[in-house]
């Protein structure tokens, strides 16, 4: 991220006696008015949203029809939002989804990995079988892409290449809910191959109050934004997994409070009934340092049912190999 240097230190890690790491970072809250509500840091620097702007990626799908083509289920809606942490269920939609589609796991151009979950990656050790691309914590948007592909008649193949009509629709939807200009906005490759736009982090916040209040948008767009909250909404578990954060968040309030992590240190939220959007960046990318602030940023701003709510996120602990406390995370602001 671009202009970091005057952030503030976020969040902190203490080991024994000591501080051993501070985390800095930025954020910046917003409502659907343009008024901000709360930030911190460089808000304008220019970032990638990476897997965070995965709510507002589907949209595409939505709006171009291809979701009623292909009777795509809340479910699978969810699926498209999802960094998924690869669990049989997951595995299992996406590719119950691709077979519908005429589809396999070959046709996904998302690369393979262990699965996030580590549950999910212990059992499928333990089972002697290797992941596959449905594994990937991306196979769902994915399966949203190539939905939208087959529907409009493009092709199938390189359907994740920058450039491709596919992600070129994309990109143009996700650049109208962001206001930015996709053509000339700083482009760069995400970890599951497809491009992704950089864009300044209260861009990325407006995006998110847009994606919470859709009420100023064109009918499609706004249809689209609701299908997305309520699939979030219905299926927690589906947009990480269990004992991960999102899932977490999402389920301790009911669908009141809709977050979405992305790889390096990026969060996003989005609050329905406040008409809000959140975008957050801790600099060195550290997730559990992300996590903290995040949970401890939705306390500050009273959010929750109960304010300790998260406090076990903000005081995510430090292990031994042994798996003895030695220290945790904690807020840095003060």
């Amino acid at each position: 991220m671009k202009g970091d240097v005057n952030n503030p230190v976020l969040v902190r890690t203490r080991r024994g006696d000591l501080i051993e790491n501070y985390h800095r970072g930025a954020y910046v809250v917003i409502d659907t008015d343009g008024d901000i509500l709360a930030a911190a840091g460089n808000y304008q620097a220019v970032m990638y949203a990476r897997s965070s702007l995965k709510p507002i990626n589907v949209l595409a799908m939505l709006v171009s029809g291809a979701a009623d083509t292909y009777a795509v289920s809340d479910q699978e809606i969810a699926l498209a939002c999802a960094s998924h942490s690869g669990d049989d269920s997951h595995v299992t939609l996406v590719g119950a989804w691709l077979e519908r589609l005429g589809l396999s796991v070959q046709d996904l151009e998302c690369g393979i990995h262990a699965p996030m979950g580590k549950s999910a990656n212990k059992a499928l050790r333990a089972s002697g079988q290797t992941p596959t691309a449905l594994h990937n914590a991306c196979s769902g948007k994915h399966a949203g892409f190539m939905t939208l592909a087959k529907h409009m008649g493009y092709p199938i193949k390189g359907y994740s290449h920058a450039g491709s009509p596919t992600q070129e629709m994309v990109m143009s939807v996700a650049a109208e809910i962001l206001g930015i200009d996709k053509d000339t906005t700083p482009l760069g490759v995400d970890g599951c191959c497809i491009p992704m736009m950089g864009m300044p982090m209260i861009a990325l916040a407006k995006g998110m109050a847009r994606l919470a209040n859709s009420a100023d948008l064109r009918d499609d767009l706004r249809q689209a934004c609701e299908r997305v909250n309520h699939a979030v909404q219905l299926y927690p578990e589906l947009v990480a997994g269990t004992g991960r954060f999102c899932t977490d968040v999402i389920s301790l309030t009911a669908g009141r409070v809709l977050v979405k992590m992305g790889a390096d240190g990026v969060f996003t939220g989005w609050i329905p009934s406040k008409k809000w959007g959140i975008a957050l960046k801790i600099d060195d990318g550290n997730l559990k340092a992300a996590e903290a602030a995040m949970a401890d940023l939705l306390k500050r701003l009273k959010l929750l049912p109960q304010d300790n709510l998260l406090d076990p996120w903000i005081n995510q602990p430090l292990h031994t190999w042994t798996r003895d406390v030695v220290g945790q995370f904690e807020s840095g602001l003060v």
